[in-house]
């Protein structure tokens, strides 16, 4: 049966998980796209739902054995033109999507190399941090007042990071808990240049608030404060791009 109205259960459960709240009434979060949804598969996160647009390829494709391995037990609908466009995010969906489960975000001391991100807000950096993170190997995230990695623009810049990199959320004060013992380097740009120096082998780097910086909680516990170096009228680098920067570096230090 293809689902059609807007109005529809389905359609509305699924739209809801745009939300923040209504990811955390159903405690899942939406996939979209060929790669995504592929790439979240293989990842073994919990595929609850999958919707299709219906149409002679999507119906194809639902009969392949590659997807029906990657839709597990998870549950198939299919949409309606205007119920998709409903429920997806994207300016040009392209006919997938998938509801999946949220993992557990409860807090735990790090195993390695980690990464606090403090109060940032932009989605779109959240999720670039992210990425970024998964490649460099910083794969234990800790999130502070910032926005919701799971969001679907969050889930979209993260390039699949969201599904390899364990991401827990808590207050400040929790969070440092869980970092007792850990080597703390906040990035500043009135540190000391972080092209000299040197990194204990397990450490946990700290990027602010996008406008802000540090809050003070996290700034008076650290043990070092790095900047990367600037040239010209330039104040600051977006925070995605400073964490890139500084995981690559610090993770990659000779000691």
């Amino acid at each position: 049966m293809v689902i059609v109205s807007k109005q529809n259960p389905v359609v509305k459960e699924l739209a809801s998980l745009k939300e923040k709240k209504g990811r955390r009434a159903r405690g899942t979060f939406l996939v979209e796209g060929d790669k995504m949804f592929g790439e979240c598969a293989e990842s073994g996160m919990q595929i609850v739902r999958v919707a299709l647009l219906a149409t002679r390829e999507r119906l194809a494709l639902a009969e392949t054995p590659l997807f029906k391995d990657h839709l597990g037990a998870g549950e198939l609908v299919l949409l309606g033109e205007d119920a998709f466009k409903a429920v997806s995010d994207e300016k040009t969906p392209q006919g997938i999507l998938a509801e999946v489960k949220l993992p557990d975000a409860s807090l735990q001391p790090p195993r390695g190399r980690c990464l606090l991100l403090d109060g940032v807000a932009d989605p779109a950096n959240v999720g670039a941090v992210i990425r970024t993170a998964a490649a460099a190997g910083y794969r234990e995230i800790y999130l502070a007042d910032c926005t919701d990695p799971y969001a679907p623009k969050s889930v979209r810049s993260s390039m699949s990071g969201v599904f390899y990199c364990k991401l827990m959320r808590g207050t400040r004060e929790e969070i440092l808990e869980q970092l007792d013992g850990i080597p703390l380097i906040a990035a500043d740009m009135g540190g000391e240049d972080v092209f000299a120096f040197t990194p204990p082998e397990r450490h946990c780097i700290c990027i602010g608030n996008e406008g802000n910086g540090l809050s003070e909680a996290v700034r008076g516990r650290a043990d070092f404060t790095v900047g990367i170096p600037m040239q010209g009228p330039m104040e600051s680098l977006n925070a995605a791009v400073s964490a890139g920067i500084m995981m690559y570096l610090l993770g990659h230090a000779k000691k």
